[in-house]
């Protein structure tokens, strides 16, 4: 599978790494910038934009990452579905139903 192709199909986690590493060089960025400072007035533009903005983009890279992995999970729900109102065996169901199981004394 080419990268393109990859990104196409991927594109939200694509997307949540892009912003999780941009989080990551703006803590850095932001840390760089106040291990020079010695007045705490000169250290607060650097802890509001990259603290602060740091934090934020981690939290959106996080939340971008769950968010693909739900929609995964509701793709694979979808075609459970499917499979179910077609009527077609579902990988490790059994193959008689479960009321005619119970009403011959055996167990499922």
């Amino acid at each position: 599978m080419t990268v393109l192709r990859w990104l196409r199909v991927q594109w939200d986690r694509a997307l949540a790494v892009t912003v999780f590493v941009a989080g990551v060089v703006a803590l850095v960025a932001g840390w760089a910038g106040i291990s020079d400072e010695v007045f705490a007035a000169r250290q607060l533009p650097y802890l509001l934009s990259g603290g602060i903005g740091g934090l934020f983009l981690l939290g959106a890279g996080a939340t971008l990452w769950l968010s693909a992995d739900m929609r995964d999970e509701w793709h694979q729900l979808r075609r459970i579905e499917q499979r179910m109102a077609e009527g077609k065996q579902l990988p490790g169901q059994p193959t008689e139903a479960p009321e005619m199981l119970v009403a011959s004394g055996r167990r499922p």
